[in-house]
């Protein structure tokens, strides 16, 4: 049986917690150094609210603003994330919390909403996505009939709901959307300390948007430890990869520069090295790092409303116990019976440095193989037709992999589902084609309908151990109208990644495990845009010059050159005598005044 490494287990531990948690608010942030010099951050805020003080509107740890929206739109479960970058599992091993927390590329929005019928759910998910999208200062306004889908077995609830409830899932996804500081702000407002104390005070717009990837998520929903004791809970969740030589770069001279020649460490044994070629050489030893450097600051303190009798400690760092650490003076340090993890307090009013001298390297953090790798691009040329290839990779060499694949696609993608086909690979590269039928257990396709709705399609698939299963269809591009494509039509469209759903594979827990694909660029057929500025210009000319021509000849007398030269004369001797008469009267007008 394959068991989770101890940064994922560490990970359902405290994800585990959510649901029997006995503190109003909680923060945690766990440090992993990964290889290629990457460090992983994981920062954790869970706060609750009990339901009766919720319904009165008597919120203490729970943001109102987010409060009052969830209770005028009837949502009793609210899952929110804002991600960018490329998780890379070759390198970096299992996703933090089992991809749970981890969203599409863009923003990802999923919500449960009371409600009668479909037409009322989705009157009130277009009012939850309008006030969002002023909460957090994103375009989820755009998240209209055509980004909207209904997913059937993708999510499931994490909270506790009563029967009576009538629930509508619906999920939206905005793959262009950037994230920025202006969606960091209003998270961290959401904070009971606002990112003022606490580890929240490490998070910085300009660190953290400088990361190889990063995910942050709100998740809201209703827990009850007890039938008669539940509460609201928000779980906000913000996961960074750092380059830590990136990081370390001072702010006032952020622009990467080459290492000195000196300063190069090559490898010599190389035939071709010489004065002006160098092979890196790998070092064996593990870079210094801190806090400070990473963050460009120190954690201010323990947050005062983060509760002091709870059974997790704030911050946690995932290296070998014989590692060398050092950290500010007061702070206690828990070593773990894992051999791999320390915990560290804080105290209310100090601030908390970290730091990790430069030392060699003799034992790593383990970390598993990823349970599955998928892998999803657009195949095929030209601007009529196209096609899907989905690559889905078992590592394992004992256990099948069943999993649920969801994929949207926008209404002007066209896919032809009777093209489905299925080719497995196996270890020893001998590749065969099979009925597509034989991986999939069963399909839910509801097709698109243009300009109202996209095509949604869940598949139930399993993949043989140490196989790889490709599937490919073919679709068809539609061709737009002009007042639909973007300003930057020629960049293309953006596609939704698609969604991964397997099961626990160690079976001790119930919590799936989540794998998104990468986003895809889709080119579909673009007009000439400069032509009508082109047949503007060129209309324009020719009205200016017949209009000209016809006002020239409305206004214009034509005479001939006798005539010509006649009222020149006239014109000639007019002008002579009227300077005449201006210089008698002018004369007349002295005489007049010295009489």
């Amino acid at each position: 049986m394959t068991v989770l490494s101890s940064l994922a287990l560490l990970f359902l531990v405290a994800l585990s917690s959510l649901t029997s948690a006995t503190s109003d608010y909680h923060e945690s942030l766990i440090l992993q150094p990964l290889p290629q010099s990457s460090l992983l951050a994981s920062f954790n805020f869970r706060s609750n609210e009990t339901q009766e003080s919720f319904d009165e509107r008597h919120f203490r740890y729970f943001p109102r603003a987010l409060g009052q929206i969830l209770r005028h739109a009837n949502t009793k479960e609210l899952h929110l994330r804002f991600t960018t970058g490329r998780w890379d599992a070759e390198s970096w091993g299992p996703r933090p919390w089992n991809g749970t927390k981890e969203g599409s590329t863009g923003v990802e929005l999923w919500a449960w909403i009371d409600a009668p019928d479909d037409e009322a759910a989705f009157a009130k998910w277009i009012t939850l996505t309008q006030s969002l999208s002023g909460l957090f200062c994103a375009s989820l306004n755009f998240i209209d009939s055509t980004r909207t889908t209904r997913p059937v077995a993708s999510f499931e609830l994490m909270g506790d709901h009563s029967a009576s409830s009538n629930l509508h899932l619906l999920h939206g996804t905005l793959p262009g959307e950037v994230v920025c500081t202006e969606n960091l702000t209003p998270f961290l407002k959401l904070l009971p300390c606002k990112g003022k104390a606490g580890v929240a005070s490490l998070l910085d717009g300009h660190k953290l948007f400088d990361a190889s990837w990063q995910s942050m998520s709100v998740d809201v929903s209703p827990v009850c430890p007890h039938p008669d004791e539940c509460s609201v809970q928000i779980d906000q969740t913000v996961d960074i990869v750092l380059d830590i030589d990136r990081s370390k770069r001072p702010r006032d001279n952020p622009i990467p520069r080459p290492v000195p020649a000196d300063q190069l460490a090559c490898d010599t044994s190389k035939p071709y090295h010489s004065d002006d070629t160098c092979y890196p050489l790998e070092s064996t030893a593990e870079k210094s790092w801190s806090l400070t450097d990473i963050f460009g600051r120190t954690i201010s303190g323990a947050c005062p409303l983060a509760d002091d009798h709870a059974h997790e400690d704030p911050v946690c760092l995932r290296v070998p116990h014989e590692r060398e650490v050092h950290v500010a003076p007061g702070a206690v340090e828990t070593k773990k019976s894992d051999g791999f993890t320390r915990c560290f307090t804080l105290q209310p009013s100090t601030p908390f440095d970290l730091t990790i001298p430069e030392q060699e390297a003799t034992t790593q953090v383990p970390l598993e193989e990823p349970v599955l790798r998928a892998e999803r691009t657009i195949v095929g040329n030209g601007q009529e037709r196209g096609g899907m290839r989905i690559i889905f990779d078992n590592p394992s060499d004992t256990n099948a992999v069943d999993f649920i694949y969801f994929e949207t696609l926008p209404w002007f993608l066209r896919p032809f589902v009777h093209t489905l086909q299925a080719t497995i690979t196996g270890r020893d590269g001998v590749r065969r084609q099979v009925p597509a039928s034989e991986f999939i257990k069963e399909s839910f396709y509801k097709p698109a309908i243009d300009r109202e709705r996209g095509t949604q399609l869940e598949l139930a698939l399993s993949v043989p151990a140490a196989s790889t299963v490709t599937l490919t269809y073919d679709f068809e591009k539609a061709i737009l109208r002009y007042t639909e494509y973007p300003p930057d039509a020629n960049r293309g469209f953006n596609v939704a990644p698609a969604v991964i759903k397997m099961g626990s594979h160690d079976g001790q827990n119930n919590h799936p495990i989540y794998i998104r694909t990468t986003s895809l660029l889709l080119q579909l057929p673009t007009p000439d845009f400069s032509m009508p500025y082109n047949v503007i210009i060129l209309t324009s000319t020719v009205i200016a010059l017949a209009f000209g021509s016809i006002f020239n000849l409305l206004v214009r007398r034509f005479v001939t050159a006798d005539e010509a030269s006649a009222l020149l004369a006239q014109t000639v001797k007019g002008r002579l005598s009227g300077k005449i008469i201006a210089i008698r009267d002018k004369i007349k007008g002295k005489s007049a005044k010295t009489e």
